[in-house]
């Protein structure tokens, strides 16, 4: 059974399934009898996103834009075959993402080399390619009308140099893709989100994500829509909480330049910083079901920054 969630402005989120439930949200975003998609999940998605276009009675034809904010694969793996599906859509995409979706053979590697081939192969399946007379490039400041909502694209950098991140007029909210990191329900607390950066490799870049996130909320938007995970309330707290935090794992890492291990060293204390920091603000999970939640996003986060790291050396 899918699962989603109805929200305000003509917005369903819709679970793509990634791992565990609350972990990777795409958006159906409606202006009348028109509809985008943003983010797509990875390619066993693409069943549940037809369901539920079905349960709403979208035709193909009313399919008009397949969004993804960049072209890593729990955001991007299912595009191939979701554009197969509907041949009426037209895929929007950051112009250094193009390539990838043309010809995903790099990305498939990259993708391979980061999670092995096994993981690769059981989780994201080959992916396909899209015809190039489908794809149009958002560069910085791109606008999209769907109905009467505009959609105003961002050159968004920091998290990877191919994301943009997308404020719809009618919502006064943002899709952020990666920028604004991670905001997994189960780590809530008395209805406070708690975010963390998310620095995966290859293209990291700590002062990039920070410009990002202030470009971001210099919009004044009232909303984020995360894919990591759901809608929350827009603030500069959450902001200062981020470039604090951004900071924060670019010292870690310079703490850890010199370990035989760093990759798992420095994992190791980004699951003990969240879990302190999270204390220090008062949410009282219990630390090995946070420890548990993170696990893996810190062995990828301590990958980026591993990557990162070499680069200024």
């Amino acid at each position: 059974m899918i699962k989603y969630k109805i929200l305000d402005h003509q917005i369903v989120e819709l679970d793509t399934g990634f791992i565990k439930e609350g972990i990777a949200a795409c958006y159906l975003i409606q202006s009348g009898e028109e509809y985008a998609l943003i983010e797509t999940g990875i390619r066993s998605t693409v069943a549940d996103i037809s369901t539920l276009l079905s349960q709403f009675k979208i035709s193909n034809k009313q399919l008009k834009y397949i969004i993804p904010t960049h072209v890593h694969l729990d955001h991007a793996g299912g595009v191939g075959l979701l554009m197969q599906q509907y041949p009426g859509a037209k895929l929007i995409v950051h112009p250094y993402g193009a390539a990838h979706m043309e010809d995903p053979a790099k990305l498939q590697a990259g993708a391979i080399a980061v999670y092995g081939e096994e993981a690769f192969h059981k989780t994201y399946g080959d992916l396909i390619p899209v015809d190039a007379d489908r794809i149009i490039t958002a560069d910085d400041l791109f606008e999209l009308k769907l109905g009467d909502r505009l959609f105003t694209f961002y050159d968004t950098p920091g998290h990877a140099r191919h994301h943009f991140c997308i404020h719809d007029s009618l919502s006064n909210g943002i899709f952020t893709g990666d920028t604004f990191g991670l905001a997994y329900p189960e780590l809530s607390f008395n209805g406070k989100p708690f975010i963390f950066p998310t620095t995966t490799p290859v293209q990291f870049n700590p002062q990039d994500m920070k410009d990002s996130i202030r470009r971001l909320m210099g919009l004044n938007p009232d909303r984020l829509f995360l894919t990591h995970y759901g809608e929350i309330k827009a603030s500069t707290y959450l902001m200062d909480e981020m470039n604090a935090q951004i900071d924060d794992f670019v010292n870690l890492t310079i703490e850890h330049k010199d370990s035989p291990n760093l990759v798992s060293d420095l994992s190791q204390a980004l699951q003990e910083y969240l879990i302190n920091r999270k204390t220090k603000q008062g949410m009282s999970l219990e630390s090995s079901f946070v420890k548990k939640i993170i696990k893996a996003d810190s062995q990828l986060n301590a990958q980026g920054l591993a990557v990162w790291l070499q680069k200024q050396l």
